[in-house]
Order: C-alpha cells, then sequence, then structure tokens
C-alpha cells in the first residue's frame, strides 16, 4: 500500500474544544454544498460520495484523548477521500459479513503517517466515512 502525500498539516492544537472546534468549521462548509446528507466525492471510487454518517457515532466510542488524536488529522483525510488514487487496503469486515473495509494510507504535510478507514455496504454498495487515525 503505497500512502497518498496530503498538502494539508494536521490540526495542531492539542486541546479538545480547540480541535473540535477547526473540525466542525470544516464540515460545516462541506454540509453547506448541499441541501441534504453531507458528502464527499472520492476520486479512487470513480467520483462516488462518501457520507459522514457514521463518523461522530465511531469517535465517540473513543476516550476524550484519543479523540483529540483522531480529529487532528481531519483535514489531510478529506484531501485523501477526495484526491487519492492509490490503492487501499480492502477486507471484509470480520463482524459484519456484508460489509467491506477500506483503509488508505496517507502522509500529513509533514511526514505523518495516518490511516483513513471507509466502511462500504455490500448491498447498496453505498460508503462510509468512518475514522482517520495516526500510525500507534
Amino acid at each position: 500500500m503505497i500512502p497518498y502525500q496530503t498538502k494539508t498539516k494536521r490540526f495542531t492544537r492539542n486541546e479538545y474544544r480547540e480541535v473540535r472546534k477547526q473540525a466542525i468549521i470544516l464540515l460545516n462548509k462541506i454540509k453547506k454544498q448541499t441541501k441534504r446528507r453531507p458528502y464527499v466525492r472520492s476520486t479512487y471510487f470513480n467520483k462516488q460520495k462518501i457520507f459522514f454518517d457514521f463518523f461522530w457515532k465511531h469517535l465517540f466510542q473513543k476516550n476524550p484523548k484519543e479523540r483529540i488524536r483522531r480529529l487532528q488529522y481531519l483535514a489531510p483525510a478529506l484531501e485523501i477521500i477526495k484526491n487519492s488514487k492509490n490503492h487501499p487496503l480492502s477486507e471484509e469486515n470480520p463482524h459484519k459479513k456484508s460489509e467491506i473495509l477500506h483503509r488508505f494510507a496517507g502522509l500529513t504535510k509533514d511526514k505523518e503517517l495516518f490511516y483513513v478507514q471507509i466502511k462500504e455496504n455490500k448491498r447498496n454498495n453505498k460508503k462510509y466515512f468512518m475514522s482517520c487515525f495516526p500510525l500507534e
């Protein structure tokens, strides 16, 4: 798997309130582009829509320190979803056979490695942005 080199930096703040504010500003720009559910079109998936339905639910299952770490990588993660043509690591979800998990690798502008995970429903072929996280 070849990581995609992004042009954006991660959010540098370390306080949850400040990182969350930056993330909401970024997602509100995307939300204003449509009247319905917010989405981003992905180059890798032939301009199919990637929805954000599960992102916040998945994020709030994590502890507060992990939430900050994951939100810091939101801007480069959105760039990967939009622009990456590199092949992800794709595997069937071990807990649900009707889903495929796609994991894209990326490098921030500061050369930090992180991953973006997208869930694909096999039945209706819809894709959802699940999470972005750095290499432990």
